[in-house]
């Protein structure tokens, strides 16, 4: 007990104690098994014997072929990792935090609680490796080195805890040491065992969040409307760990039901969430494409290795992920290999690339858990997982190679003709309040980006009525950056409206919408830029066609009490022209209108055309409406990131490497050093803009436009280049006042069509098959 008293005193106690010590706590120990209340009637589905995470005695044979077999590779890969690590590891970086000041172009601040921390330096991930390796070869210094790495990291935990530091933002390496622990089961004598799991399950309790528990410096707790990568999720794991060891059972039961309870919602959650459209949680392909998979795919995993049930032909709203991955999929002409997207959200914009680095390993998931529910979900699946370089899986799963061997499952992928000329040129994804057009599949094709009416929410920024345009390269684009998350870009600029091709509608002394980020403590960071706040627009139409897809979305409610209208109207007209008519209506005349749009370099402004290129793109952008517009071009040095009078430049490193980035590959960084602010000449309550954008090559004129203004209607004719050479006149009205609505003719003398009033809708994979 003198240990324990040291420990709970704070006092310093080596890490080999800690361990003793935690083994030694008089915990409740239930050898035999509960009978199971009517709630948890599933309890006794699991079954009693190890291993059962991943794998169990019935499947091991399998994994084990594999591994010998069309996973050989990885297997030996792994073994030489095995051989490299020590036979005594120590573990470091679990002392108190150190907070430092930090110094930008904007000036010095602290780091704070938010501010990402190095890791605890422990062994989870490498004790599994070594578990698997004890199961390939059945060489017992593979056993050793497993139990030595548990014992060591464990006792990091414990001593991390203590000091108030998290030991990793995510949960996976202690997934692996629960995992390990489970897989070298057979190999531990039972004192063994208790040495280890019972620290181990006492670790994942302790900083489960609670009222009256210690503050932990950058702990996760992030729940199941996120990536689910955080402290809670832990709760599964550690509980089929331990069930029914006669250790520590009372309190692994308690983690295993609520742990199963966290899962069931965060699986319904999702499900809901891809709806009948595909979805994950949130919209930037950093998160839903990196790791927050991981917490639905391994749920299943070690449910089906635990119960024999799977469960993922429950939830057929997951299989379509796949759907929204080819949606935002943006070729790259320069490097087919690094495809490319919008730049939604929280993307650092450095080079808009679309995260495929684990892209081979989701989608063999999916083929896996969903060919048979739903065929078509799996053939794209696969196509997309033909595209990208790396044809192996990711190195933070160490198991997953020897479940699915190497890839070859037969599930047929669409040709090439199928997904370039697919004859749908935008789809609606409803709860991630996304629009994607495009003209076509190809590197040389426009694409679009329209958002409105999100109801998942993660990672997304104060930008509804945003739109973003590509063609050969970024032309409309997001601006800002998160930088490395410790200046005050982030929460001042790039999460903000200014940031984003929106409106504004500036009130002085507003306050600035919520956002995370470090806090910078002048007055510029106390006051809103003209932006809107929490919340989300309310589509009102859409509609999509050969001709043209049309957008309208009324955002008046998400800017306050200082708008009384805020409606967009957006058409996009096949192959690459952009109309967009906006009526905004502020409470008072002095609240002060702009209309903004982001470039990557300075634009050329003519009258009333801007002009702007970027890589072999160009855009022009036409100033129709208002009649007395007045056109300012804001950047440049000193004032790439200006907002409430003041350049919020991210981190210096930051930037440099950016650069340094961009000069590698020839592309970015994107992060907009100029924008257009399009103001009404004169104050007054209510005003209309109405723009027309071409995306072009750098050999392009722009369009001719002609202005109509009638009684009722503002509009254009646009004349717009058609695919046999020709042209074609296109015309556009919008209603001024009143319902929100309008006309589309093509053709002088063709008859007007009213542009739709209601959402067209749409489902799955359609029109794939």
């Amino acid at each position: 007990m003198k240990n324990l008293n040291s420990f709970m005193s704070g006092k310093s106690v080596g890490l080999f104690s800690m361990v003793v010590m935690w083994v030694a706590i008089p915990l409740a120990v239930n050898v035999a098994f509960s009978a199971p209340n009517n709630e948890d009637a599933w309890i006794a589905r699991i079954r009693t014997d190890h291993p059962r995470m991943f794998f169990n005695a019935e499947t091991w044979p399998a994994v084990k072929a594999r591994a010998e077999g069309p996973a050989r590779a990885a297997r030996d890969n792994l073994l030489k990792r095995a051989d490299a690590y020590p036979d005594d590891p120590v573990c470091s970086g679990f002392d108190p935090v150190t907070f430092r000041e930090v110094k930008t172009a904007s000036g010095t601040h602290t780091t704070t609680a938010a501010t990402p921390i190095p890791s605890v330096k422990e062994w989870g991930p490498q004790a599994a490796e070594c578990a698997l390796a004890w199961r390939f070869t059945g060489e017992r210094k593979y056993l050793e080195k497993a139990r030595k790495m548990l014992e060591a990291s464990v006792a990091a935990y414990h001593a991390a805890y203590r000091n108030g530091r998290a030991v990793n933002w995510y949960s996976t390496s202690r997934i692996l040491a629960l995992c390990a622990y489970d897989w070298i089961w057979e190999g531990l004598t039972p004192d063994e065992r208790k040495a280890i799991i019972v620290p181990l399950v006492k670790h994942v309790e302790d900083v489960q969040p609670g009222k009256g528990k210690p503050s932990i410096i950058r702990r996760n707790t992030g729940g199941i409307q996120t990536g689910f990568y955080s402290v809670p999720s832990l709760l599964w794991y550690s509980g089929l760990a331990a069930f029914g060891d006669g250790f520590c059972d009372d309190l692994a039961r308690n983690h295993l039901r609520r742990g199963h309870d966290l899962c069931m919602q965060m699986l319904k959650f999702r499900n809901d969430g891809a709806g009948d459209d595909g979805a994950l949680s949130s919209a930037v392909p950093g998160y839903c494409m990196g790791a927050y998979p991981w917490a639905h795919f391994n749920f299943f995993h070690t449910w089906l290795s635990a119960t024999g049930e799977n469960l993922a032909v429950s939830y057929p709203g997951l299989a379509l992920f796949p759907n929204w991955i080819y949606w935002t999929w943006i070729p790259n002409g320069q490097n087919p290999s690094v495809p490319l997207y919008s730049g939604f959200g929280d993307d650092p914009h450095t080079q808009n690339a679309l995260t495929v680095g684990r892209l081979y390993e989701h989608m063999t998931q999916y083929i896996h858990f969903f060919r048979d529910a739903n065929p078509a979900a799996a053939r794209l699946a696969a196509s997309l997982r033909d595209r990208v370089a790396n044809q192996s899986f990711a190195n933070d799963w160490p198991m997953y190679p020897f479940l699915f061997g190497s890839g070859d499952d037969g599930v047929k992928p669409y040709s090439v003709d199928e997904l370039e000329n697919l004859p749908l040129h935008a789809r609606h994804f409803e709860n991630l309040g996304q629009f994607l057009m495009r003209s076509g599949w190809k590197t040389d094709s426009t694409y679009c980006t329209f958002t409105a009416g999100a109801s998942l929410t993660q990672h997304k920024h104060h930008d509804e009525n945003n739109f973003t345009i590509y063609k050969h390269d970024f032309l409309a684009l997001d601006s800002g950056t998160r930088g490395v998350e410790t200046d005050w870009n982030l929460k001042y600029y790039y999460a903000q409206t200014i940031a984003h091709n929106c409106i504004l509608i500036r009130r002085p002394d507003e306050p600035l919408p919520k956002y995370w980020g470090p806090v910078y403590p002048g007055p510029e960071g106390k006051t809103n830029d003209g932006g809107m706040y929490d919340g989300s627009a309310k589509v009102l139409a859409f509609e999509t066609n050969n001709a043209y897809t049309y957008i309208a979305s009324d955002a008046t409610a998400i800017y306050g009490e200082k708008c009384k209208e805020a409606v967009r109207q957006f058409v996009h007209l096949l192959p690459d022209v952009f109309v967009v008519y906006d009526r905004v209506t502020a409470a008072v005349p002095t609240d002060r209108k702009a209309w903004l749009l982001h470039t990557k370099d300075e634009p050329r402004i003519e009258g009333r055309l801007l002009t702007t290129d970027s890589g072999k793109g160009r855009l022009f952008c036409e100033t129709v409406l208002p009649e007395d517009a007045k056109l300012e071009k804001i950047g440049g040095h000193g004032k790439e990131f200006w907002a409430n009078g003041k350049n919020w430049e991210p981190d210096s490193a930051f930037l440099a490497s950016a650069e340094r980035g961009a000069k590698r590959t020839g592309r970015g960084p994107y992060f907009g050093a100029w924008r257009l602010e399009v103001s009404p000449g004169a104050p007054r309550n209510a005003d209309r803009f109405l723009h027309v954008l071409t995306a072009a090559d750098m050999s392009s004129k722009p369009p001719q436009v002609k202005k109509i203004v009638t009684a009722a209607c503002d509009g254009v004719t646009v004349t717009v280049p058609k695919s046999d050479g020709g042209t074609a006149e296109m015309t556009i009205l919008f209603n001024r006042e009143g319902s929100v609505g309008g006309t589309f003719a093509e053709g002088q003398t063709a008859t007007p069509r009213p542009l739709a009033t209601t959402l067209q809708p749409q489902q799955g994979l359609a029109p794939l098959k």
